[in-house]
């Protein structure tokens, strides 16, 4: 991959000992491996610093630090590491003259990244061609070191980008120099580190300001911040995508099939002459702006209709995101306990409330909402009562006010076994229950709890 002297020069360091080369990257001891480079990252609870030692005995080829140790392995000595990382992943990224990818949006981020993954490997025939972020490692941390995992072989990158704050997307943008962006959408997520819906959306929208004249800009054009982002992508190419009648690829005859095994969605695409049927082993509206989104994207990197098709219909529901799965006593557990915000939250309130027999939602707190997080979760419990959802429980300081706004058949919870031993008494054939809380919450718990551990009932979906 490289050397130790590239490394100093591609991130304005001081080289400590012997050159050496070195395969790839790593910022954990645990799993570091003979031949790797290690980034000494500090952070708020630990200094990795501290961890060159036991970086050298397991082989390491040299360390990344800000401060030299006292062992023998040779080091790059930089100000910052996380910096450092950055840069490097950058230098990284310049050497490779392929389509990069970048996604990122409030909620379907890693969903839309797997579509397009997906897609794109059936495109181009192999799934070792296209580089893809493993699960939501999405962060200052994650992001460069997927990109440090380019190699000759690929052929295109699919980076998925989070933010809690001003400027991450634009500091992620300028590692990976994407060539294609989408922003799923942009909505109450992370307040506490934004402030306000509009900061969100202008934050996700420093991915098309980071595109030039040669990019491509994929925009929502159902979302309320359109315009806004239409104008940081100039003088990017825009596609749009939407139900909006005006989008340049938009969704119509929506079908959604729903039964005991699983889900199915199928819609037509419209673009420009082009009218095609796509079906996809999933539910509700936002997975089919998720799915026009993808197309959108992958269309723009070249990929042809057949494999856009293929693709999507091969495609598996990402583990936590609405998967049926067979509960006790033939209860349908629906599992998307992945993370939840206002706007997620709402999406699947809707899949709940089309579903046939009765329903139920389990709802952990939402996080990082700031003072609006009362607010927002009685909106929950009130969407939930008008949707015709039967009972909702809560798990949560914060998610009681769900309850509280619900009204009759809502009951809040703060201990999870409590709500375990309540759901537990649950055995309906002909129930459903979703599950979703924020990542914090771990709702997966309450999930494990439902599912009959004698069929261990997972169905695909």
């Amino acid at each position: 991959m490289g050397t130790l002297n590239m490394v100093a020069q591609s991130v304005d360091g001081t080289l400590i000992g012997a050159d050496r080369s070195f395969d790839s990257v790593s910022t954990d001891t645990r799993r570091l491996q003979s031949g790797q480079l290690f980034f000494a990252l500090r952070g708020e609870r630990f200094d990795a610093g501290e961890f060159v030692a036991e970086a050298e005995r397991r082989g390491a080829a040299g360390a990344v630090v800000e401060a030299r140790q006292a062992v023998d392995l040779p080091q790059v000595e930089v100000a910052d590491t996380r910096i450092a990382l950055g840069g490097l992943a950058r230098s990284w990224r310049g050497q490779f003259e392929i389509p990069v990818i970048a996604v990122t949006g409030s909620t379907g981020k890693t969903t839309v990244k797997e579509m397009i993954a997906a897609i794109l490997q059936v495109y181009l025939g192999a799934t070792d061609k296209a580089l893809a972020t493993v699960g939501n490692l999405n962060n200052e941390i994650g992001l460069p070191l997927t990109v440090l995992c380019l190699r000759d072989s690929h052929a295109v990158a699919v980076l998925e980008m989070g933010a809690s704050r001003r400027n991450d997307i634009a500091t992620l943008a300028a590692i990976a120099m994407p060539t294609i962006g989408i922003v799923t959408n942009a909505g109450a997520a992370h307040l506490e580190g934004f402030g306000s819906e509009q900061a969100v959306a202008e934050t996700k929208g420093e991915l098309f300001a980071s595109l030039d004249a040669t990019g491509v800009a994929v925009i929502n054009r159902d979302d309320r911040f359109f315009e806004l982002w239409c104008r940081l992508a100039e003088p990017a190419r825009v596609i749009s995508f939407g139900l909006n009648e005006a989008a340049d690829l938009v969704a119509e005859n929506i079908q959604e099939t729903v039964t005991r095994e699983g889900f199915e969605l199928s819609f037509d695409v419209r673009m420009v002459n082009d009218r095609v049927r796509i079906k996809l082993p999933m539910v509700g509206r936002h997975n089919v702006l998720n799915a026009l989104g993808a197309i959108a994207v992958t269309r723009a990197a070249g990929a042809t209709w057949d494999s856009i098709g293929a693709g999507l219909a091969a495609i598996e529901n990402v583990t936590g995101r609405l998967r049926t799965i067979a509960g006790r006593g033939g209860v349908r557990i629906i599992d998307d306990t992945y993370n939840a915000n206002p706007v997620s939250v709402a999406a699947a309130i809707t899949v709940l409330a089309g579903l046939d027999g009765r329903s139920w939602l389990v709802l952990g707190d939402m996080a990082e909402l700031g003072d609006r997080s009362h607010e927002l979760h009685a909106d929950m419990g009130r969407q939930a009562k008008e949707a015709g959802v039967e009972c909702l429980y809560t798990l949560g300081e914060q998610a009681c006010a769900a309850a509280a706004a619900f009204g009759e058949g809502g009951q809040a919870f703060t201990d999870d076994s409590e709500l375990i031993a309540a759901l537990g008494e649950v055995a309906d054939q002909g129930l459903t229950v979703l599950i979703k809380g924020s990542r914090c919450m771990q709702m997966e718990k309450l999930v494990r709890a439902l599912v009959d551990e004698v069929e261990n009932g997972e169905v695909r979906a």
